[in-house]
């Protein structure tokens, strides 16, 4: 079988214009760009390197974007004062607080205290709560993504078997709950999920998001199944490498020069003979996270400007 790309480079590309065309459409009718502010706690490296796209890929579409950094020392108190201001702010619509928080930092407190209608992260209770009940909410970025790139990819899944293996609160949850409002028939599995390989293999559309480089291997994966990898790790070893990639040698070398690659949570390898549709890693689905942060913010930019 011949397992074909799902792009999420060109996907991503595509709602980026598509949030361009409409931030234009607002200054031409004379009202103001989405405003989304950036909260930063901390010298986490990739969350600076996080921020930093977001805020690039802000300018490019045209959303007015604010950067704003305490030091790793903040507490609980002094990042709820500042989500506070954001909350009154006329010109943020949209609010997100990079995680990982430091540990004295009350992660719940502060991702409780964003006015849900700024949410555009889509971590509030009152969201999580809507989207539960299949009511109109602000969608985690990284699921919502992916939902999209499997309809503009064609892929059906009314009726399909899905299992996402991941329970997490950013992916695996909501990503479970969007399979189901498009009539999927969905499992989630976890850490101890008895067969986890056996439960996979009955899936037509497999999500892997559980943080483990290449735990995905051939016995997880029916052929013909559609593999969507949310992984994002790195390996340092060229034997580890090289079965992770077989006979690529590009990325073999990359870890030999510059010692590390990277490799979701799916063996390459086990993606590229089996599936029918796969992500890569990286430029599949890390592209269209940021893309669906600009959705949400040109989103809640329309409904409190009531465009």
């Amino acid at each position: 079988m011949t397992a074909q790309i799902l792009d999420g480079k060109r996907i991503g590309a595509q709602i980026r214009d598509e949030v361009a065309a409409g931030v234009e459409l607002l200054r031409a009718r004379g009202l103001r760009p989405p405003g989304l502010a950036a909260v930063l706690v901390g010298e986490n490296p990739a969350s600076r390197v996080y921020v930093a796209s977001k805020v690039k890929a802000c300018a490019e579409a045209g959303v007015f974007s604010e950067k704003i950094e305490m030091p790793q020392s903040s507490t609980t108190a002094e990042v709820l004062a500042r989500v506070e201001a954001l909350n009154r702010r006329e010109d943020i619509d949209g609010i997100l607080v990079q995680l990982p928080l430091p540990p004295q930092v009350d992660e719940g407190a502060v991702l409780s205290l964003i006015d849900p209608a700024k949410d555009v992260d889509g971590f509030h209770p009152v969201n999580v709560g809507r989207l539960v009940l299949g009511q109109p909410a602000f969608e985690p970025c990284t699921p919502a993504g992916i939902m999209q790139m499997l309809r503009r990819s064609g892929v059906r899944l009314q009726g399909k078997r899905a299992v996402v293996v991941g329970r997490s609160h950013i992916v695996g949850k909501p990503m479970a709950l969007l399979l189901l409002r498009e009539h999927a028939t969905v499992t989630i599995c976890h850490s101890r999920t008895q067969d986890l390989p056996g439960v996979c293999r009955e899936a037509d559309v497999l999500v892997a998001a559980i943080g483990k480089a290449t735990l995905i291997t051939h016995e997880f994966i029916r052929p013909g199944a559609v593999v969507v990898d949310v992984g994002m790790n790195r390996i340092t070893n060229p034997e580890e490498a090289a079965r992770a990639f077989g006979g690529d040698e590009a990325r073999i070398r990359q870890v030999r020069e510059k010692g590390s690659t990277l490799v979701g949570d799916v063996l390459p390898t086990a993606m590229w003979e089996l599936a029918s549709l796969y992500t890569p890693v990286p430029g599949g689905v890390g592209p269209l996270t940021i893309a669906m942060l600009l959705s949400n913010t040109l989103k809640s930019a329309k409904i409190r400007l009531g465009a």
